[in-house]
């Protein structure tokens, strides 16, 4: 089975949830800019 980009599918069922309810849009944001911030503090996560 082809791995998928995990980017791309997060943007996508991100996209869909925020169409559904609209309300989830600020939770989604803050939960990827948590750990995007993890990553960028810790490198060693993302392995």
């Amino acid at each position: 089975m082809p791995e998928l980009p995990l980017s791309p599918l997060l943007a996508l069922i991100a996209g869909v949830a925020i169409l559904v309810v609209p309300r989830l849009l600020s939770y989604i944001v803050a939960i990827y800019l948590i750990i995007i911030g993890l990553l960028g503090l810790f490198p060693s996560l993302a392995a």
